[in-house]
């Protein structure tokens, strides 16, 4: 998963990088506050970007004495400093630079031409051409970060886009593809409020559209905040958790289990915990054997002449301990082993037996089986 999102990102961050060079310059010579804020929101998605990758590469260290379950979790931590803090302040310089191009109407003299290495151009072309470049290069991004996130949402099983939008575990992802999204929904205002105020003669439809750009900034902040907030305020996988009691139906050894509890750690850790309660006629089935054989193991570390009725008992009830504890690891291993091939995710599964199950049908020897 990590990979996909990688290439994903530093795509992002190259197109980002030149596209925003190329605003900042079309700004300066045509004084479109639409093409001004557009700059600033290529340069929040770009920085953005940036801390995606970092979070990323952090996100991916191994476990070590510090972080039992590994670094994950930075991804999240990177990603919700990301959304919070630039695209906030992305949010509150367009806002600010909005205002400030409406308070100084009639004072800003918008230039008829633009000269560039011996050629005169419309400040209406130069606004054309790097907006069209914008859209090209973004589209191409986007188009780049939609496959990755269908191809996931395909391999989940998952057909609601909507949902998936919401529930997905990567947000490193969803965060390109929004934003992306959301550069290339910015192009299209900004063409469409440089255009109106061309024909229109009109410059309040640029500084409306201008305003529109900078609030999407600020509805993108509020949505990525709240989907990296999940990922640090233990969530469970449900997925996991399902799991888990169908494969609990299926051993026979088990009578029930409750306090099933998740937590997803990061896209590809989850822990598992639950206590179980074993069946005591089911798990019984072959102790008799496992007993004796620990017992004349045990007894057979001790002379003949050594052999009390103390050391007798006490080999006795080693043996019952060492096969109980052998068949409730067997099956506590199996639980695990089935769980982790449904779930790759699993990291860890932690299981607490409770007890034995007193036999449900004592009067029914036959029917103990058929349960």
């Amino acid at each position: 998963m990590a990979q996909g999102s990688k290439k994903a990102v530093l795509y992002a961050i190259c197109v980002n990088a030149i596209i925003t060079c190329l605003k900042f310059f079309a700004a300066g010579v045509t004084h479109s506050a639409a093409m001004m804020n557009e700059a600033v929101h290529s340069l929040m998605d770009t920085l953005n970007q940036m801390f995606l990758l970092v979070g990323l590469t952090r996100g991916g260290l191994p476990a070590d004495r510090e972080y039992a379950f590994g670094h994950g979790q930075k991804k999240y931590l990177w990603n919700l400093w990301s959304a919070i803090g630039l695209f906030s302040v992305g949010c509150g310089l367009g806002l600010a630079h909005a205002w400030h191009a409406f308070h100084n109407l009639g004072s800003v003299e918008v230039p008829e031409s633009i000269s560039l290495l011996g050629f005169s151009f419309s400040p209406l072309w130069v606004s054309a051409v790097v907006l069209l470049a914008a859209f090209v290069m973004e589209g191409y991004v986007l188009v780049m970060a939609s496959r990755e996130f269908l191809s996931r949402m395909r391999a989940d099983g998952e057909e609601n886009l909507l949902h998936y939008l919401v529930a997905a575990d990567d947000p490193t992802l969803l965060a390109v593809l929004l934003e992306d999204t959301i550069a290339v929904t910015g192009v299209l205002l900004a063409a469409t409020g440089i255009g109106l105020t061309q024909v229109t003669g009109n410059p309040h439809w640029d500084i409306g559209f201008s305003v529109l750009i900078a609030l999407m900034l600020g509805i993108t902040a509020i949505f990525l905040g709240i989907v990296n907030m999940r990922f640090l305020t233990s969530v469970r996988d449900h997925d996991a958790e399902r799991a888990f009691e169908e494969i609990v139906g299926t051993h026979r050894e088990i009578e029930r289990f409750h306090d099933l509890r998740s937590v997803i750690v990061d896209d590809t850790h989850t822990v598992v915990v639950a206590e179980i309660e074993l069946r005591e006629e089911v798990l019984m089935g072959d102790m008799r054997e496992r007993i004796a054989a620990h017992e004349r193991e045990l007894l057979a570390r001790v002379p003949e002449h050594r052999r009390s009725e103390a050391v007798r008992e006490y080999a006795e009830t080693r043996a019952i301990v060492q096969a109980t504890l052998e068949q409730t690891e067997r099956v506590i291993d199996d639980l695990e082993a089935q769980l982790k091939a449904r779930c790759p995710q699993v990291f860890h599964l932690t299981v607490e037996v409770e007890g034995l199950a007193p036999p449900s049908k004592l009067d029914d020897p036959a029917g103990l089986s058929a349960n």
